[in-house]
């Protein structure tokens, strides 16, 4: 791989970012259980990592604000169309694994 500058790498790494959360927008079937049960974050991780991002900035962002980015909607809105009672077996999973981050 050719030299790539450091303003460069942030404007791929942004249009990866983007690309991911358009992704997650579209599949709206995949349950952040599953999420956090195969890959260890979810939506509500990305959103919090996004606010994450802005703190240390110094930029004013709330959660429901970073929520509202990665989901494309607010939380609520998006739980209420999307979101499915986990069952009991996603929960064992997610007990079992836990994701710390």
């Amino acid at each position: 791989m050719d030299a790539i500058d450091d303003r460069t790498m942030t404007e791929l790494e942004a249009a990866a970012f983007r690309r991911l959360v358009q992704h997650l927008r579209e599949r709206q079937d995949v349950q952040n259980i599953d999420m956090m049960n195969l890959a260890g974050f979810c939506r509500n991780c990305l959103s919090n990592w996004l606010k994450d991002a802005a703190d240390a900035r110094g930029l004013a962002m709330s959660k429901d604000d970073s929520r509202e980015h990665v989901y494309g909607m607010s939380y609520e809105a998006w739980k209420a169309l999307h979101q499915g009672e986990a069952t009991a077996e996603q929960k064992a999973a997610f007990e079992a694994s836990k994701p710390q981050h």
